[in-house]
């Protein structure tokens, strides 16, 4: 095993290095991290609630191809990101 011998440097001085050449690599890191959202998914029945409508409209609205349902079994789900994008704005 090498060993690495600091004959003009303090303690002191070493850490001040260390930290200062962690802290550039943390800061480069960060700038390109995004942290990834886990997917919220949504049922027929959460949908009908956030937009306050009946069931019945919610299913209007996969037949019209406004929502796009993901089924699992027997179960329909609706992802909140599809769901934000499927708005439109209104123009006054």
């Amino acid at each position: 095993m090498a060993q690495i011998q600091f004959l003009a440097t303090s303690p002191e001085k070493l850490k001040q290095e260390i930290t200062a050449d962690v802290k550039v690599i943390l800061d480069e890191f960060l700038k390109h991290f995004k942290p990834v959202q886990p997917a919220e998914y949504l049922t027929r029945k959460q949908v009908s609630d956030l937009f306050n409508v009946d069931i019945s409209t919610v299913h209007n609205w996969c037949k019209n191809g406004k929502l796009k349902p993901l089924g699992l079994g027997s179960r329909v789900y609706f992802l909140r990101s599809d769901i934000e994008a499927s708005l439109v704005p209104l123009n006054h």
